[in-house]
């Protein structure tokens, strides 16, 4: 009976112990699929953006510094002492304004010079071609004197022009960028020491230097945008006035030529401009935020927000820019995609929209 009792003792243990054990065991499988289940569900951050409708243009995107079309070194056509100056850096002058002025004492006295010594051949011509009238003196006299004569006019005029000459004069109309003489200044006729420089602003240029490949994308009076650093938020627009015929062998580019419109005299010569040759332009089509493209060996998809799950999408581009490229096949316009977080999505993930910060 003892053995009995024993037996059946331990029997009951063995059970008790085998249904807590698959007891356990079923509680930590069901962990274990409640685990899963909610792994499964877990939504993935991501921001989102709609593909829109405008236009897009096709562009070649380089730099280049601001020229005055016209400007003047001024220098003198006389020689002598600076005695006055009229004008300072930075002055708007027109064609013929008085800049600077020589000393004119002795271009004076040369000139009064000048009308004695004709007024004494004047007389002297007038008696010789009475006495040549009369045969009194020989026709090589008399040529001379004519000759004397037209020499001494020469030389009035040549007193005259250089006595005007000491008044400097704007040869165009523009801005005084530099001054480099001071009064008291000693300056040398036709010297090449400058003594201004005029900027005409109106209009100004710039040259641009293209890889040939472009060459037959451009054209005369194209349109080009210009962004400056003074100006951040701002495009000026510019046009291609020429277009060099020749491509340098040593770079493998041509020059172009543009030209801006400065009437406010907004933009100043020297300044570092952006410039975006536009080619061509697309209107009315899909556009798309380029921080949504995933590019991959030729290949352009996009995560496309369908019933909260994302949904791989291979696109079709066409032109593209600094923030949008051109949806031609793959997106209707107002599609939303995935513009932030797309690199942890797979297809047909779960995902929550979150606003940008």
């Amino acid at each position: 009976m003892k053995n009995t009792k024993f037996n059946v003792k331990n029997v009951f243990l063995l059970v008790t112990m085998m249904t807590g054990s698959l007891a356990l065991t079923g509680c930590n499988n069901a962990e274990a699929v409640d685990e899963d289940k909610v792994a499964e569900v877990i939504a993935i951050p991501v921001e989102v953006a709609n593909v829109t409708q405008g236009s897009i243009s096709s562009n070649y995107v380089t730099t280049t510094v601001l020229e005055a079309k016209e400007e003047a070194d001024v220098i003198s056509k006389a020689s002598g002492i600076i005695e006055n100056l009229y004008v300072e850096e930075g002055q708007f002058v027109e064609a013929g304004t008085l800049l600077a002025k020589i000393e004119p004492e002795r271009f004076q006295l040369n000139l009064d010079k000048a009308r004695s010594e004709l007024s004494s051949l004047e007389l002297e011509l007038e008696r010789v071609n009475k006495m040549y009238s009369q045969k009194l003196v020989s026709t090589d006299t008399f040529d001379k004197l004519k000759w004397q004569h037209e020499i001494a006019k020469s030389n009035l005029k040549l007193a005259e022009l250089n006595l005007r000459e000491t008044k400097i004069l704007a040869p165009i109309s523009g801005f005084i960028s530099k001054r480099y003489v001071k009064e008291g200044n000693l300056v040398e006729q036709y010297q090449s020491k400058k003594l201004f420089h005029i900027v005409k602003l109106q209009v100004l240029e710039g040259t641009v230097n293209l890889p040939e490949q472009e060459l037959s994308k451009l054209r005369v009076n194209q349109a080009a945008k210009l962004r400056f650093t003074a100006f951040p938020n701002e495009d000026v627009i510019a046009h291609v006035e020429r277009i060099s015929p020749v491509v340098d062998s040593d770079t493998g580019t041509f020059r172009v030529k543009l030209t801006i419109n400065n009437a406010d005299n907004k933009l100043k010569s020297g300044m570092f401009a952006q410039v975006k040759i536009i080619y061509d332009t697309h209107n009315n089509i899909k556009l798309l935020p380029k921080s949504a493209l995933i590019s991959m060996d030729n290949k352009h998809t996009v995560f496309m927000i369908n019933d909260n799950k994302a949904e791989k999408t291979l696109v079709t581009l066409g032109y593209e820019d600094d923030k949008f490229v051109e949806i031609i096949e793959g997106l209707d316009v107002n599609a939303q995609v995935v513009t932030t977080g797309q690199n942890n999505l797979k297809d047909q993930a779960v995902i929550q929209v979150i606003e940008a910060i």
